[in-house]
């Protein structure tokens, strides 16, 4: 089955990639490799909640973030490879949890977004990830993720 398929499947539809907060590009490929910048849980253009995990938000609500952030990961590729199906495998993902004081769960705030990548890729999913906890993010975000994917020539 196709990547492009499974999201139909799962009845996931991706928004139009957004454009960038700052000075910067949402995407860089160099070779097979797409190196896309951290991208936050925007829906409809605006943040689907502020504040620190575990302080002004649960830990779900950020697992709900998380997945947000794959879903608009995954329009970026989409906007830059023209298909899902060009994507090879997941390698890696970083991420970010603005965290309260005492939370040490965000291995479980991402487990969220791998959790998704396998649903959508299967073993193509699976990928190395570095879980941390931050103060503050950009826009006070409670998480923010940086991927890259490997795309066929």
């Amino acid at each position: 089955m196709s990547f492009e398929a499974r999201l139909k499947e799962l009845g996931i539809e991706l928004p139009e990639a957004a454009k960038p907060l700052g000075s910067y590009v949402p995407c860089v490929r160099t070779g097979n490799l797409l190196f896309l910048s951290g991208i936050l849980p925007l829906r409809g253009g605006k943040l689907t909640r502020t504040g620190r995990v575990g302080e002004a938000l649960s830990l779900e609500e950020a697992q709900q973030d998380a997945r947000q952030i794959v879903v608009n990961a995954l329009s970026v590729v989409r906007s830059q490879m023209g298909s899902l199906d060009a994507v090879s495998r997941c390698i890696k993902l970083n991420g970010f949890v603005a965290s309260g004081p005492g939370f040490t769960e965000q291995p479980k705030v991402l487990n969220a977004a791998s959790d998704l990548l396998f649903e959508i890729f299967g073993e193509a999913g699976r990928h190395a990830r570095a879980a941390v906890g931050v103060y503050i993010l950009p826009l006070d975000a409670p998480v923010e993720i940086d991927f890259v994917f490997e795309v066929k020539q």
